[in-house]
């Protein structure tokens, strides 16, 4: 298994990722990512750079061991300090589609589910 060959890439868009969650409060945000800065952290081939991470209260609720690009986009996520506050007691949806845009859509789950 690959170890973290997109993390620095996902690092470089942490910025960009930060604005556009801020954003996703009110609607549904996309923006094109440089397919450029993918392809030479590691080439993924046919399998492409598609995937949904989808997460409730910072952790991931979906399988994503199968996409090394959306595991190190997490790592990159969980590890700044703005981004983990912002996505706490939230549901987010980040997708990466075969247009090479990233969406992110983010709902409040609701304060009656419990732990």
């Amino acid at each position: 298994m690959e170890e973290r060959k997109y993390l620095t890439t996902w690092r470089k868009y942490i910025p960009v990722i930060r604005l556009h969650l801020k954003r996703s409060l009110a609607e549904e945000q996309s923006f094109k990512l440089n397919i450029t800065d993918f392809e030479s952290a590691g080439d993924r081939g046919k399998s492409g750079y598609t995937f949904s991470l989808a997460m409730e209260n910072g952790k991931v609720t979906n399988n994503i061991s199968g996409s090394a690009v959306a595991r190190d986009l997490y790592e990159a996520l969980k590890t700044d300090e703005t981004i983990k506050a912002m996505i706490q007691d939230k549901a987010i949806k980040i997708s990466v589609g075969k247009s090479f845009v990233l969406s992110i859509k983010t709902t409040h789950i609701s304060s009656f589910k419990t732990e």
